[in-house]
């Protein structure tokens, strides 16, 4: 069975900072048509820092959606001139959000965060080897982070609570549980 969905039109809806939102209309396979309404995002990286002495390194933030806070991995877009190279991405991001910089930044996988509406791809790395960084990066102006180091039996106890409770953050611990 083909199960290609054939594009008939394409509407903007929404052109942001991060997000860009679609309305398609599109052919099915058995002919009939349908709506897709498809958000845009040009990709990130999220990483696993892992502490020479077996702890995650986690950033404490505000997330508006959700109207909570939560524990979640280092994570950040890419921009544009990163695009061709996410590792670019993820060092930036390690310094600019932990303070830290990686002996050794190995991909571990890209996956898609919700292939149901969205096309936003995440590059997930581990690091290791953490050391302060003597040149910090500017954090962005609008976040407010705190850093939290957690073992992982810790850290599957905040899962657990709700505080961690994002994909990218969950697929992490599960890949540090596969280290052990």
């Amino acid at each position: 069975m083909d199960f290609e969905e054939k594009v008939q039109s394409v509407e903007n809806i929404f052109d942001g900072k991060v997000i860009k939102v679609d309305k398609e209309t599109v052919a099915l396979p058995n002919g009939k048509k349908a709506y897709r309404e498809i958000v845009h995002h040009h990709g990130a990286v999220a990483l696993i820092p892992i502490t020479d002495d077996n702890k995650i390194v986690l950033i404490k933030q505000w997330r508006a959606p959700l109207r909570q806070v939560t524990l979640e991995i280092p994570a950040g877009k890419m921009e544009p001139n990163e695009y061709d190279d996410p590792k670019k991405t993820a060092i930036r991001e390690l310094n600019e959000e932990t303070r830290y910089q990686a002996q050794n930044v190995e991909l571990v996988t890209p996956f898609f965060t919700s292939p149901g509406f969205a096309d936003e791809k995440i590059y997930l790395y581990h690091a290791s080897g953490l050391k302060s960084v003597s040149d910090p990066l500017p954090q962005d102006d609008d976040e407010f982070l705190e850093l939290v180091e957690l073992t992982l039996p810790e850290a599957f106890k905040q899962m657990q609570a709700g505080v961690i409770c994002d994909s990218k953050t969950i697929m992490g611990l599960l890949f540090w549980q596969l280290m052990q």
